[in-house]
């Protein structure tokens, strides 16, 4: 009996050091840094997505369930939060029928095509030498 409950008082041990470390690497997690441009535009999507919500007459309940997120994580993605996953974002859009719509990101990249050509000419210019 004795040795049971020396076994249970370690396992309990065990248990709220792994409970203490966990939460201590949780305090512990870095966060990126948004910049107050990148703000205003994690704001709109929120609100793009909040509207498109509403239009389709869906509570944050019924989004929650449909894609197993809690409420609050569903809340936190209409006010923009950037601590919310890209993941949940996509998770929200795809029941909103808007996923799609991630597909323009960064599709027509004018700046890269430019670096690009500035690049070739200047390939093109040293080979002439």
């Amino acid at each position: 009996m004795l040795m049971v409950l020396q076994m249970v008082t370690i396992l309990a041990n065990i248990v709220i050091k792994d409970k203490y470390s966990m939460q201590r690497n949780v305090a512990n997690k870095r966060s990126a840094v948004i910049f107050p441009k990148n703000k205003k535009i994690l704001l709109a999507l929120g609100e793009n997505i909040k509207l498109a919500r509403k239009r389709r007459k869906l509570t944050q309940t019924l989004i929650s369930e449909r894609t197993g997120l809690s409420r609050l994580t569903v809340r936190n993605i209409e006010k923009g939060e950037p601590g919310v996953s890209m993941g949940h974002y996509l998770v929200v859009l795809s029941v909103l029928g808007l996923a799609d719509d991630l597909l323009n990101v960064a599709k027509d990249d004018e700046l890269g095509r430019k670096l690009q050509d500035i690049n070739l000419l200047t390939i093109k210019e040293s080979k002439k030498k």
